[in-house]
C-alpha cells in the first residue's frame, strides 16, 4: 500500500507536467483544428532558456530561491512564448488556406530545426541542475517503506492547478476567451464580426509556448538534466494526453495529462520499465475504440 501511494504521487507529478504541456496541443487544435508538432520541441527550449537563465543570474549574485526562480520563470515564459510566436508565423499562418498536410509537414520541419538549432547552440551533451529545491515531507511510514512527499512535487501539483485555474477563468471570462472560442465555432464569421483572428491565433500559439515553459522549467529541477532530444517523447506523451482526454478541451487535456503519467508510473513501477510507454498507448487505443473523441471531449456536430 504504501508503494503504491507512493507511485501515484510521482505518477500525479509527471502528469500534471504532461499536462501543462497538453495544454498548448489543445488550445491550438480547437481553434485552427490542427496539431502544432513543434510543441514537444517548444517545451525543449523552455528548458533550455531555464538553465542559461539560471546561468546567467548565478553570475549576477541572485542567489535567494524565491526570487530566482520569479525572475526565470518571467525570462522563460518571455522568450519561449517568442519562439512560440515565430513558429505560428513561419510554419502555420503562411499556409493556413491550404490543404491540411501542408501545415502539418511543416510544423515537422520546425520541430527539426528547433532540435538542430538547440543542439548547434548548447551541444549534443545533457545539460545538468543541481537541486534547487531538495526535501519533503513523510507522509507515512508503513512496513520500513517511508511513502515521502517532496517539497518539489508540491510546488509542480500547486503551481499547475493555478495555471489551470487562470486558463481557465482567462478562456471564460475574458475578451481574449470569446475571440478564442469564437474562431473554434466559426473562424470566417468571427472574422465578419470583427475579431482579430490572426492576432487571436498568434496569441494562443504565445499562450501555450508559455505554458510550455513553465512545463520546461519544472522538468528541470525535478529530473535535473535536459538535453536537446527531450522535447520529441515529453511532446509525443502530451499530444497522446490531450487526445486521451479529449483534444480541444483544457480540462480534457489536464485529465489525460494526470492519467499518462499514473500509466507510467505504475506500469515502471509494478511490471517492466522497458514496456512502460507500450502500456501508455494501449490504454489510449483501447479508450479511443469505445470513446473516439476521448475522456472528456465533444463530437463535433456539422448543421447543414
Amino acid at each position: 500500500m504504501a508503494y503504491f501511494l507512493q507511485q501515484m504521487i510521482n505518477g500525479l507529478t509527471v502528469g500534471s507536467m504532461f499536462g501543462l504541456i497538453a495544454i498548448g496541443y489543445t488550445m491550438v487544435y480547437g481553434i485552427i483544428g490542427m496539431v502544432n508538432f513543434a510543441h514537444g520541441d517548444i517545451f525543449m527550449v523552455g528548458g533550455f532558456i531555464a538553465i542559461i537563465a539560471f546561468m546567467v543570474l548565478g553570475l549576477l549574485g541572485i542567489t535567494w530561491v524565491p526570487l530566482a526562480l520569479l525572475c526565470i520563470l518571467i525570462l522563460g515564459m518571455a522568450f519561449t512564448a517568442l519562439h512560440g510566436w515565430v513558429v505560428e508565423r513561419v510554419a502555420y499562418r503562411p499556409l493556413r488556406g491550404s490543404n491540411r498536410l501542408a501545415p502539418l509537414i511543416s510544423a515537422i520541419g520546425m520541430s527539426i530545426f528547433l532540435q538542430n538549432y538547440v543542439q548547434l547552440l548548447q551541444g549534443a551533451r545533457n545539460k545538468a541542475l543541481p537541486p534547487i529545491i531538495s526535501g519533503g515531507i513523510e507522509v507515512m511510514d508503513m512496513g520500513g517503506f517511508a511513502v515521502k512527499l517532496g517539497y518539489m512535487q508540491i510546488v509542480i501539483v500547486g503551481l499547475t492547478i493555478v495555471l489551470m485555474i487562470g486558463f481557465t477563468l482567462l478562456i471564460s471570462r475574458t475578451s481574449l476567451g470569446r475571440q478564442q472560442r469564437a474562431c473554434e465555432q466559426d473562424m470566417k464569421m468571427a472574422w465578419l464580426l470583427g475579431v482579430d483572428v490572426d492576432r487571436t491565433i498568434a496569441l494562443t500559439f504565445v499562450m501555450g509556448a508559455g505554458l510550455a515553459a513553465v512545463a520546461g522549467l519544472v522538468w528541470l529541477m525535478y529530473y535535473g538534466v535536459i538535453d536537446f532530444f527531450v522535447g520529441y517523447l515529453a511532446g509525443i506523451k502530451a499530444f497522446t494526453a490531450a487526445v486521451l482526454g479529449g483534444i480541444g478541451s483544457l480540462p480534457g487535456a489536464m485529465l489525460g495529462g494526470i492519467l499518462i503519467g499514473l500509466i507510467d508510473t505504475l506500469w515502471a513501477g509494478y511490471f517492466s520499465n522497458e514496456y512502460h510507454d507500450v502500456a501508455t498507448f494501449a490504454v489510449l487505443v483501447l479508450v479511443l475504440i469505445f470513446r473516439p473523441t476521448g475522456l472528456l471531449g465533444k463530437p463535433e456536430i456539422e448543421k447543414v
